[in-house]
């Protein structure tokens, strides 16, 4: 899992310095995640309603899930602290891990 990639709409991102342009924040709908797929070894993009993330009590039980649009295999990756913050960030469901 990578940084969200390029927004869908096609809008251009502003320079480095921003000369000529008004800084975007792309909405949760324009955010795409870069994912691959251990299977077989597929790289795509996911829109946020494509992965599911599961925060637990530990890093051994907070994950993030989808499906993988090529070859249709269930993955499940560990997420680490800023991966979490990528995904909630961009409008990926969130589910809570409570051991009781």
């Amino acid at each position: 899992m990578t940084a969200p990639g390029t927004p869908r709409s096609g809008r251009s991102r502003p320079t480095a310095s921003g000369e000529g342009r008004r800084a975007m924040t792309p909405t949760v709908h324009d955010v795409v995640f870069r994912a691959a797929c251990p299977d077989c070894r597929g790289c795509f993009e996911l829109g946020a309603a494509a992965l599911r993330l599961a925060i637990g009590r530990t890093a051994r039980t907070t994950f993030y899930s989808f499906t993988c649009p090529d070859c249709g295999a269930a993955v499940r990756k560990p997420a680490g602290e800023r991966i979490v913050e990528l995904l909630t960030g961009g409008g990926v469901r969130t589910m809570r891990l409570h051991i009781g």
